[in-house]
């Protein structure tokens, strides 16, 4: 399992001031030394955290990777195609949305054919690409027709679920059998979105799963004890709930 790590919100305490720190690219530094396995930004439209310079800066320094998370709009697209990351997960984008909400919306002709552009913009570019994507079984068929590398579970669901103990397993073994299928389909399944140092070991056990992008939790753990014992802590919860097989 690989484990990316979202420094988005440490753009956003930069940004409360309109200041230069703290700094993403030394958080992604931090990161690294901390056993991640790639970094995770988000490039929105609106710019509320993380800006283009940041995106630059961190392509030219990141020793293991970046994953450039955007929406499908040209502006961001010319960007990604210019830098050509690691990766490009596609995810949807409201302004007036605090977080994503949930996955791309691919049933619908006018967004799928936008997606669609969007896959073969990034792949034209040499780009692995991934799309983000509730875990429903429609979302993943659609992915694999335009094209994906891999997807992206959302597991906001779970998440919720995990806050009140409601519906857990239920939300657990909808993104077992999402995740199943995504590998029986050919994609790389990566899963995130609400994922804390609490609730992560039920995703981590999920042996279909490949990648987790976690953000906030650990940008918030950070705050107390430092970026990098922050990541190491939460490979330790992944750790637990999936030991490396013998001989790994």
């Amino acid at each position: 399992m690989r484990l990316h790590i979202n420094i988005d919100h440490v753009a956003t305490v930069r940004q409360a001031r309109r200041t230069d720190e703290p700094d993403p690219v030394r958080a992604a530094v931090l990161a690294e030394l901390g056993g991640a396995d790639g970094i995770t930004v988000h490039l929105r439209e609106d710019r509320r955290h993380i800006q283009e310079r940041d995106v630059r800066l961190l392509a030219a320094t990141v020793r293991t990777g970046v994953n450039l998370e955007l929406a499908a709009v040209d502006e961001v697209l010319a960007i990604a195609a210019e830098l050509r990351p690691m990766e490009a997960t596609l995810v949807p984008e409201k302004r007036e949305e605090v977080t994503t909400e949930g996955g791309l919306a691919l049933e619908g002709a006018a967004d799928r054919s936008r997606i669609a552009r969007a896959v073969v913009r990034l792949k034209d570019a040499g780009i692995r690409t991934s799309l983000f994507v509730d875990p429903h079984p429609g979302s993943l068929h659609a992915a694999v027709d335009l094209g994906a590398d891999a997807v992206e579970l959302h597991t906001g669901e779970f998440a919720e679920s995990w806050k009140d103990r409601r519906g857990v397993d239920e939300q657990v073994d909808r993104l077992r059998q999402a995740a199943a299928l995504g590998v029986s389909l050919g994609l790389d399944v990566h899963a995130g979105h609400g994922l804390t140092y609490e609730n992560v070991g039920r995703v981590a056990a999920l042996s279909d799963v490949q990648e987790l992008n976690i953000g906030h939790s650990v940008i918030s753990r950070a705050l107390f004890v430092g970026m990098e014992r922050a990541v190491l802590e939460m490979w330790q919860r992944i750790r637990e709930a999936r030991p490396e097989p013998a001989g790994g």
